[in-house]
């Protein structure tokens, strides 16, 4: 049985073509691709990259300046925060989250709308494998390009799960029986009724916001929409430690608020969504409401309120 795509690549003695992160010392990270005879060069001297080729992972190498740098290769994680950008992209806090909370398995049929720099892309790839699908739209075909390069050059090639398409999802989506959506996009409330024809009854949608005014129209528009599960929307937060014998204590800096996440479940066709059980905040769908259902919003909210 063949090996995963990518694979070869992240196992065994360094080879020619291969990313390697370098740290120095005070753990600042370095990554460079290994040629034969180059060098790599550093304030604090330099090292030929054959020094590296053919040695096994996890090796130290120094440089001219009798400064040590220990070698491997970089993880998804550092990959795609150094490489290059055309879009800001999905932190691995978020992609992480996406993999987890959306349900992203082997063989999975997913869709994404909004491929940026192919961050989330190459994650939902690993995790989807070979015999999955990732069909990822993008409308800016600059942006598809870099992304398209940071893929290929993560796998060592073309992934054979994954199709990118230039342009709007709700204009071009065609495919069917998909299992997970996830759409990282300005306005994922103008794609529901594309998504909700995409999705297989039970399939995932998972929408990721920057912003509160986003996150609530999306959240609202879901619920209008009709064929949707109550919506679950949360962020996260990573804060690192600092531990050094008893001197234990939280890092001053930390990844805060990237964005928001929220998930809803597909309906069969002809089902209607139960009613919510919890009351809303009183005034949440007040007469400065304007929202997704505005004209609906106070019979939703006495229909909420009677089933309490």
């Amino acid at each position: 049985m063949s090996e995963p795509t990518g694979a070869a690549r992240r196992r065994g003695p360094f080879q020619v073509g291969d990313q390697v992160q370098l740290t120095d010392p005070k753990g600042r990270h370095y990554t460079f691709t290994l040629e034969e005879g180059k060098s790599f060069h550093t304030h604090k001297g330099a090292f030929p990259h054959d020094e590296l080729i053919g040695a096994p992972e996890g090796s130290v190498v120094r440089t001219t300046g009798n400064v040590a740098y220990l070698a491997l290769r970089p993880m998804l994680p550092d990959y795609v925060l150094s490489m290059p950008r055309g879009a800001a992209v999905v932190y691995p806090k978020d992609a992480g989250q996406v993999l987890a909370m959306a349900d992203i398995f082997a063989g999975a049929r997913v869709v994404e709308a909004g491929v940026g720099s192919g961050s989330l892309s190459m994650f939902l790839l690993r995790a989807v494998g070979d015999h999955g699908m990732l069909h990822s739209y993008e409308r800016r075909a600059d942006f598809a390009d870099i992304a398209r390069n940071n893929v290929e050059r993560y796998f060592g090639g073309p992934h054979p799960a994954w199709q990118l398409t230039v342009g709007d999802l709700q204009d071009n989506l065609s495919d069917t029986d998909v299992d997970r959506i996830i759409l990282d996009m300005l306005a994922p409330w103008e794609c529901l009724d594309a998504v909700s024809k995409a999705l297989v009854p039970g399939g995932l949608l998972c929408a990721y916001v920057a912003t509160t005014t986003q996150l609530a129209r999306t959240v609202e528009a879901i619920r209008e929409h009709g064929t949707f599960n109550e919506p679950a929307a949360w962020e996260t937060m990573v804060r690192n430690w600092h531990v050094e014998g008893l001197a234990v204590r939280p890092d001053h800096r930390m990844i805060g608020h990237t964005g928001f996440l929220l998930t809803a479940r597909r309906l069969a066709d002809g089902v209607e969504p139960p009613l919510r059980r919890r009351r809303p905040a009183k005034g949440a769908y007040g007469e400065d409401y304007t929202g997704p259902g505005a004209k609906s919003a106070e019979g939703r909210d006495s229909s909420s309120r009677s089933a309490s």
